[in-house]
């Protein structure tokens, strides 16, 4: 099964969504704006994907450089902001099994298959 964490908004979650539906594989699609992570969840996807916490932000967004930019934070805390503010996370985000990858550009798709 390939979870795909999609935001309908997003022209770069819709494309990876449609490289995903070309693959007649079992699809299952969490809005997670609409149905948000639970921290151990997120803990989870971000050890599948390999990466630090703060590689999932999106820095460039209004709400963290309101609020946390230049703020020296732990890992918990931006774990902690992410699960406050799910606009801050980086989408998509594609799951298979153990493995995982932020699918921008929608052909990082390819290295969990």
């Amino acid at each position: 099964m390939i979870t795909i964490y999609h935001n309908p908004r997003c022209t770069k979650s819709r494309e990876g969504l449609c490289e995903l539906e070309l693959l007649n594989e079992p699809l299952s699609i969490r809005k997670y704006l609409d149905e948000p992570f639970t921290k151990e969840e997120l803990i989870d996807v971000i050890n599948k994907l390999g990466i630090k916490p703060i590689e999932l932000v999106r820095t460039k967004e209004s709400i963290w450089i309101e609020n946390f930019k230049n703020k020296s934070l732990s890992d918990s805390e931006i774990i902690d902001a992410m699960l406050t503010y799910p606009k801050l996370i980086e989408r998509p985000i594609v799951v298979k099994g153990n493995k995982a990858v932020i699918a921008r550009p929608k052909e990082n798709i390819n290295k969990i298959l």
